[in-house]
């Protein structure tokens, strides 16, 4: 595990191949995100490594609903028992009325090479005895409720990678967290950057494509995405990588 902070209120946590982030007000958390299942106790402990007890978590915001973002959720609400939020088409898919993941032919297709077979074995070790998780406690966060949160967090919808998928802005310190909608990295790809994430994962690559193209217009400075490093933000080097992606 490892903490950055980037910028006054925000904390981001690199787990194992993804991210998750805290928002701190001083009295409260705001957590977006939660990582694999076995990130649960990474989870709890990067909270209070940034001065906090469990019980100053307000809410957890989900991007969607996928095992390597939503992992440590069950072990929190246990524990703390706070609302957590996500799109609201993406509440049906943390409920798992449907599923919207990488197939099992999928991850065998990852074993051709060196780096799919690392990736494989980190990901099965991660969610070993949880494939099954759901998040029975998920919501529609509504526009009232995320302002009041640490952060005053601004949803955005950004459906692609999974139908729901929904993105976060911080208006106040121009952070935007965007889940698997745009990152810059992953153990998948070869080089980092702002890009879309394989194909093997996203559940419709146009509509994930248009999603990402539309963070551009959101006013943020600084990119916090689900898979890679913080980085800054900027609208035309966005679109030109997508561009120079495309296909």
């Amino acid at each position: 595990m490892k903490i950055d902070l980037v910028s006054d209120s925000v904390y981001v946590v690199a787990g194992t191949n993804v991210n998750w982030a805290l928002v701190s007000d001083g009295s409260g958390v705001t957590v977006i995100d939660a990582g694999y299942p076995s990130d649960s106790d990474a989870v709890l402990d990067s909270v209070q490594q940034i001065g906090h007890q469990l019980t100053d978590i307000a809410a957890v915001l989900i991007t969607h609903a996928h095992l390597d973002h939503i992992g440590a959720i069950p072990t929190l609400v246990e524990r703390v028992g706070m609302p957590v939020y996500t799109g609201a088409e993406e509440v049906r898919h943390a409920k798992r009325e449907y599923l919207q993941q990488i197939s099992p032919m999928g991850m065998i297709k990852q074993l051709a090479n060196q780096r799919g077979r690392r990736w494989v074995a980190h990901t099965v070790r991660a969610v070993v005895g949880h494939i099954g998780m759901t998040v029975p406690s998920a919501s529609a966060g509504d526009t009232a409720a995320l302002a009041a949160l640490p952060g005053g967090l601004v949803a955005i919808p950004t459906p692609g990678h999974t139908s729901g998928h929904t993105a976060y802005l911080m208006p106040s310190e121009g952070v935007l967290f965007s889940g698997d909608a745009l990152v810059t990295g992953h153990p998948l790809l070869a080089d980092p950057g702002l890009q879309l994430l394989p194909s093997v994962f996203n559940h419709d690559e146009v509509r994930m494509r248009e999603s990402a193209l539309g963070l551009g217009i959101q006013p943020a400075r600084i990119l916090v995405p689900g898979h890679g490093v913080h980085t800054t933000f900027d609208a035309v080097e966005l679109a030109n990588a997508l561009g120079a992606s495309k296909g």
